[in-house]
């Protein structure tokens, strides 16, 4: 049990990097920093329910 929160933990800031790198590459989307902070935000509550 002691890994999920780990492995859990590499993929919530794996997503949240990927969505911040594309977000600047694309600058006309939104900006990079709310775009990281609501992949990481939506996969951490999806990921909270069993």
């Amino acid at each position: 049990m002691n890994s999920q929160p780990c492995l859990r933990t590499t993929v919530l800031l794996l997503a949240g990097a990927s969505a911040t790198y594309l977000a600047l590459i694309h600058p006309s989307a939104v900006p990079a920093l709310l775009v990281g902070i609501a992949v990481i935000t939506l996969l951490h509550t999806l990921l909270e329910r069993p």
